[in-house]
């Protein structure tokens, strides 16, 4: 009895084994059009989150109808269907010169102001969100849900009643810090460490943003401020659009490899910047030799806002550099997953936030099916592009509102 039991118990291993291999087999010989026909399936079947993208600024110097097809810029409703993209993180992206010059919280509020329009213009295409629960109750409607991400800490102007003020508005992460350092901390872009991490506020910042629920973004901050933030704070942080040190050795703006395994002990997610300067080593040394020229002349010549874009869009006209491909962005997240697993990284892309300087094959929000069609061919399965495309990061986001929830009860 037991010997026939056992023999049945072999049988159903072995066909179990057989049908496995076979599905196996079947995934692995997909023509090169069938693939592409997969990546499009999954990119209108699963979620995905783009966790920042800089519309807003680029609309409040020149305004479209982003309902519509739009001649300029990476994001619109048409294109963004296209592509599947179900959530983006729009940036309220404050200059730093108003950490100087005073006004940042006005012009952030100018900013959410904007924003929130989308969804009261279009609100059969824009849907404003909150929470994870706002966009897992708004997925599969055809809209796109907008969720507010703060890019530089300046319009809290030292006052964390504003912080709360910028959570009630709807902000729900905040990147510290901008290419200069402002009074909550250092930024990696600027050579002057005035506090050598994060100011006696900046810390204070910190624990307000864990016990609101606000995500705390890394990116652009200075090593030494990544390193006193995964200290003190009691969430997970999460960098919003950076990608990985490895291959743009030097650059602090990215994240080196023990910062990444750091950040994903403690809980965090990597969200991958598309910029071909993030991605590419060689464009990267093409980038700054353009920004330390374009510095140079800015501050010789004291050129201030509007003055200041202009001379760098001129300059970049006259001496573009080199395409990434769609595969570096590939690599770079193909990194994170051998680094730390696969449950740490996402997708940051900064589109309209760097300058038109994107890969080819992925120029705008209508390519996330070519990304997702080189990660079919990369060996990535369904569950781990589901994972990529959004369950990482909802998961991150669902564990800051949870320490939120936590530290308000006094747990």
């Amino acid at each position: 009895m037991n010997k026939s039991i056992n023999i049945i118990s072999w049988i159903i291993i072995v066909v179990m084994t057989l049908l496995v291999v076979g599905c196996q087999k079947h995934a692995n010989t997909l023509t090169d059009a069938q693939m592409k026909i997969k990546a499009n399936e999954i990119a209108q079947k699963y979620m995905i989150v783009d966790t920042h993208q800089d519309v807003p600024y680029r609309l409040i110097k020149k305004m479209e109808d982003i309902s519509q097809r739009t001649k300029e810029g990476e994001f619109d409703y048409p294109r963004a269907r296209q592509g599947g993209l179900d959530v983006v993180f729009m940036a309220v992206y404050v200059p730093p010169e108003y950490e100087d010059k005073g006004g940042a919280k006005a012009f952030a509020e100018k900013i959410i102001g904007l924003t929130e329009g989308f969804a009261q213009t279009w609100p059969d295409k824009f849907v404003m969100a909150g929470s994870v629960a706002d966009v897992k109750e708004q997925f599969g409607e055809n809209k796109i849900s907008i969720v507010m991400g703060m890019e530089n800490g300046s319009p809290i102007e030292g006052n964390l009643d504003n912080l709360k003020h910028f959570y009630n508005r709807g902000i729900r992460y905040i990147t510290l810090v901008h290419s200069k350092c402002n009074h909550i901390c250092d930024s990696s872009f600027d050579e002057q460490r005035k506090w050598n991490g994060l100011s006696p506020f900046g810390t204070e910042v910190v624990s307000a943003m864990n016990r609101l629920g606000m995500l705390i973004d890394v990116s652009h901050v200075s090593d030494k401020t990544f390193y006193q933030i995964i200290e003190f704070s009691k969430a997970p942080v999460a960098a919003t659009h950076s990608s990985c040190r490895y291959f743009t050795p030097g650059w602090e703006r990215n994240m080196d490899d023990e910062m990444i395994k750091l950040l994903a002990e403690k809980g965090g997610i990597i969200q991958i910047n598309f910029g071909s300067m993030f991605v590419s080593e060689k464009v990267n040394r093409e980038y700054k030799l353009r920004r330390k020229n374009v510095l140079k002349y800015i501050e010789a010549n004291n050129l201030q806002g509007e003055a200041k874009d202009e001379y760098f869009k001129k300059y970049a006209k006259e001496n573009p550099y080199s395409d990434a491909d769609i595969t570096d962005v590939v690599a770079n997240i193909d990194h994170v997953v051998k680094l730390v697993g696969i449950e740490h990284v996402g997708l940051g892309s900064d589109f309209d936030g760097v300058g038109g300087e994107l890969p080819v094959g992925l120029k705008d929000v209508s390519c996330y099916p070519n990304l997702i069609y080189e990660l079919l061919k990369k060996g990535y399965t369904e569950a781990d592009i589901k994972k990529i495309c959004s369950e990482n990061f909802l998961r991150v986001w669902s564990n800051v509102q949870r320490t939120a929830r936590e530290l308000q009860s006094g747990k």
